[in-house]
């Protein structure tokens, strides 16, 4: 059993940590490997440590369990994700958003105008994974289109996605982090404007810059472009029903899982109304195994042959064993042995600020979910806040910029994984460009150190 465990001490936790860390960056980022096999590496010399300690398989494979356990919702819903994109585009949707899109987007001031539609939609579905995978999807296309740098494409789109889930009140993050410092949620989202106003104001600055292209270099490639999707697809103003249904079921408020569940249900329908003669068999086949184009363009084949429940198969295997990692870590103390000392130890309003934004990041890297980098730093932090004078709201926004933006940018992260297998950019490559996320902890560190926006306890909390 665990109990037979010795007292895990701060310098082994923090070395057992560091190796785990070193393995899974030399692999992805050094060698260019799959995650998958270097978090499945990392998994196994967690437990050789972990019998060296003379814990028993029994304690393992609760652990596993555990940490699973808190993916199956995320799971389920990256499964529907791949069948909606699959049946969005072969009902026309996607490549009707793509042929609106050109019309109304700003061909000259393409990735800003990008960033600012995919925040605007962001706030109305409360989720980032949402927006990439339907309107940001839309945009990427556009973006190739233009012969636009990929990975600042989908930065843009991936910035305005994640910045549009902070507004909204819909966000599950937004939800769980106002529940883990124990705040009103409208609360935890109105602090939250001292770091996403000016990062979200600096990116669309940056993104002004780097966006600007020429009309006469994109209007012809641009033409032939909508001249094939209108050609190879049902591109009509029913095409949008499908979004138009997101945004009800928003809102409505309706959970993300049902709200999937009906929409796919609706694409099919109106995809048998738009032929008829589709087989449910080539109809399965399309949800499961993602749509194929065959439009004898390869350019605008290879945008839009995607989708499928099997596409999503890496992410969730990806998932299950980040998620196993995690549990691990968290079922052998490891975490919370190098997280509380640090925290007991912290009285400065910056160097609390630093401390949790570092430990959010960290349990980002080690631990690859976005849930566990709010919950784990928080039950940690709360009460040295607290007995710095920081109130719940402070801490709340320091899980918010170190802990829900950053997933995105770990390549071996549940959000970084989805948004490189939805759009084809690895995660490495966007980074760069991400820049809100990159933005939002600095602005929350110079808070913290400038005391500006930072909320304070009427009365410091007496230390025990």
């Amino acid at each position: 059993m665990q109990n037979k465990m010795k007292k895990l001490g701060f310098t082994e936790a923090l070395i057992v940590l560091i190796i785990v860390l070193a393995v899974m960056g030399i692999g992805v980022i050094g060698f260019g490997l799959s995650p998958q096999v270097p978090v499945m590496l990392a998994m196994s010399l967690v437990m050789v440590w972990a019998k060296w300690r003379h814990s028993d398989w029994a304690t393992v494979n609760i652990g596993i369990s555990e940490g699973i356990e808190k993916g199956i919702i995320p799971i389920f819903i990256f499964i529907l994700i791949g069948a909606m994109i699959s049946t969005w585009i072969a009902a026309g949707t996607i490549p009707t958003l793509m042929v609106v899109g050109f019309k109304l987007i700003s061909v000259r001031w393409f990735l800003p105008s990008v960033f600012i539609v995919c925040a605007l939609v962001g706030a109305a579905v409360g989720s980032a994974f949402t927006v990439v995978s339907t309107v940001g999807l839309a945009f990427f296309g556009m973006g190739m289109t233009m012969n636009l740098n990929p990975a600042m494409v989908a930065g843009a789109i991936i910035s305005g996605g994640i910045m549009g889930d902070k507004l909204s009140p819909l966000s599950e993050t937004n939800n769980l982090a106002a529940a883990v410092v124990d705040i009103d949620l409208f609360t935890h989202m109105r602090n939250l404007y001292w770091s996403i106003v000016p990062a979200g104001g600096i990116t669309l600055v940056i993104f002004s810059f780097l966006g600007r292209t020429s009309n006469g270099a994109s209007l012809s490639q641009i033409q032939r472009t909508v001249s094939i999707l209108n050609h190879n697809f049902s591109i009509s103003i029913w095409a949008l029903l499908p979004i138009i249904l997101v945004f009800a079921c928003a809102g409505l408020k309706i959970p993300a899982i049902p709200t999937m569940l009906l929409n796919v249900f609706v694409t099919t329908g109106l995809l048998l109304v738009e032929q008829p003669r589709l087989g449910l068999n080539h109809l399965a086949t399309i949800i499961t195994d993602g749509f194929v184009a065959h439009t004898g363009n390869a350019g605008v084949d290879k945008l839009l042959s995607r989708g499928g429940i099997v596409s999503m198969m890496p992410t969730v295997a990806l998932i299950v064993l980040t998620l196993s990692l995690g549990g691990l870590l968290v079922k052998f103390g490891l975490i919370e042995a190098v997280m509380t000392p640090i925290a007991q130890h912290l009285n400065n309003s910056g160097k609390l600020i630093l401390a949790g934004l570092v430990a959010c990041i960290g349990v980002n890297l080690f631990v690859g979910e976005q849930f566990l980098s709010i919950i784990l730093p928080g039950r940690a932090f709360k009460q040295a806040f607290n007995q710095g004078g920081l109130s719940d709201e402070a801490l709340g926004r320091v899980l918010e910029d170190g802990g829900t933006v950053i997933n995105y940018l770990v390549p071996w992260g549940v959000g970084g994984v989805f948004l490189a297998n939805t759009l084809g950019v690895p995660t490495i490559e966007y980074l760069p460009f991400v820049f809100f996320s990159l933005l939002c902890p600095v602005m929350s560190l110079l808070s913290g150190f400038a005391g500006v926006g930072l909320q304070h306890l009427k009365a410091p909390a007496k230390s025990l």
